[in-house]
């Protein structure tokens, strides 16, 4: 079975620290948690008190807080509705949970889904997990690739602006085949 500490610390190496990027909608991020998607996440009250803080946003490292805030974050809103803890290869599960915090959990299910020839509703149920589980790891993995570069074509398409975006998208799509 796959080990969420592994998938989780995969896809914090694309994530990075704190950004408030004007081109980016989902706005203010903190370790790829975006404020405008998830205003409620309580790591928000954390951080904004390191904003009154010289030295702002680099002092946020030295909170011993704010990694078990985004440790618990990842498991509970993304590896446990991907069921990661079922899937038995750990590189399909590290690559549906990272394209899952970067494009949104009903997103990276249902792309998968599609992948998989299972009818696309964004949520692994028993069917999709025991497709994900009989499926050629090698192949679903390149299929998957190619499924997330399209997505991101397609976000460039509808939005010009997310060109800016593109090449890391990619760069992070193909890190995992």
């Amino acid at each position: 079975m796959a080990i969420f500490e592994d998938a989780f610390n995969k896809t914090l190496i694309h994530e990075g620290g704190y950004v408030n990027d004007p081109d980016d909608l989902g706005g203010e991020t903190y370790k790829g948690i975006a404020r405008n998607i998830h205003p409620d996440w309580t790591g928000w009250r954390i951080i904004d008190r390191y904003k009154q803080s010289p030295g702002f946003p680099e002092t946020l490292g030295a909170d011993v807080h704010l990694p078990d805030e985004v440790r618990q974050f990842y498991q509970y809103k993304f590896w446990n509705k991907i069921k990661g803890d079922a899937i038995q290869n750990q590189l399909v599960a590290d690559s549906i949970f990272d394209f899952s915090v970067n494009s949104g959990i009903k997103t990276g299910i249902s792309i998968a889904q599609k992948v998989l020839d299972v009818a696309p509703d964004g949520i692994i149920g028993p069917i999709t997990l025991k497709a994900l589980n009989n499926t050629n790891p090698d192949l679903f993995l390149a299929s998957y690739t190619i499924a997330k570069i399209a997505r991101y074509v397609h976000l460039v398409k509808i939005r010009p602006a997310n060109r800016k975006f593109f090449f890391g998208w990619i760069r992070r799509a193909i890190g995992d085949i």
